[in-house]
Formats: structure tokens, sequence, C-alpha cells
């Protein structure tokens, strides 16, 4: 698989990438109509997307976008090809388009999927791949409980 960069979605990646951010995050994260998920993408300031690909199929997304004088940026996995490598392919790519980083990672297993399963943190990764976790910068509202990670080029 390999990594896309792109600034704009077509209609059907949007869709691809709806269904795979429904199934990668939390139930709560989730967008039921399609018009819902475009005004989010549409609010997100200088956005950029990264796309891992497989012949037409897309496997993996990761977008960068700015807020709070900050770039932010969140990933998602298609669940079948989690821990092969692929996620930290996306956040290398991220890593080498930016000099800093900023997200906010779920700390617990307590949120359900979508599938009914628990939501596995994956707080482990973030740090395997050199992100630095700010333990006393969380957010938590009726939709999130995370802490802040952070990633800086040295």
């Amino acid at each position: 698989m390999k990594v896309v960069r792109i600034e704009n979605l077509s209609l059907e990646e949007k869709k691809v990438l709806m269904h795979l951010r429904n199934n990668a995050f939390p139930v709560q994260f989730g967008h039921t109509a399609f018009e819902e998920f475009d005004l989010y993408l549409d609010s997100l300031i200088e956005v950029k997307h990264y796309l891992l690909k497989d012949e037409n199929q897309i496997g993996g997304w990761a977008f960068t976008f700015f807020r709070d004088q900050e770039v932010w940026f969140s990933i998602m996995i298609n669940n079948q090809i989690q821990g092969k490598g692929n996620g930290t392919k996306l956040i290398e790519e991220l890593k080498r388009n930016n000099f800093n980083l900023n997200g906010w990672v779920i700390d617990h297993e307590n949120d359900i999927m979508q599938n009914g399963e628990a939501y596995k943190s994956p707080l482990l990764f973030y740090i395997k791949n050199g992100f630095s976790v700010y333990e006393n910068t969380r957010i938590e509202n009726e939709k999130i409980k995370a802490v802040k990670i952070n990633w800086t080029n040295k």
C-alpha cells in the first residue's frame, strides 16, 4: 500500500472515508448521514488528506488541519489491516510534511465500536512512534475523554 497526499477528496472517496471513520472510531463519532460527514470535512481549516491506497482500495486515511494556532491530525486504519505497519507508514508521511503534530487520543477502553466491540486505545502506538503524552492536557465531554499528544521534529 502506498500513501497518496491530496487536498480535495472526490465524492466516492468521501463515501469510503465516512465508512472507514465510522468503523475505526467509537460509535459516538459516527456520522449517520453523508451530509453531516461532508459538513464536518468542510469545517476543517487548511486540511490535507493522506490516503493509504492499494490499487483502487483505500485502507487508511490521515489528515492534518489547523486549529488553535497548531497543526492537528487524525488517523484511521481499516481494522483488517492494522498491526502491519500501515499506521506507522501514514504517521511517517505526516511527519515528513509537518514540523509539529497534535492530537487527542482516547486513553481508556470504555468506548464501544460500531460492531459492538470495545475500542482499543492507540496510545501505545503513538508513544512507539515518537509522540509525547501531555497527561495534564485533557478533553472531556459527552463525545470524548482523551489526552493530548504531540510530536515535534527535533
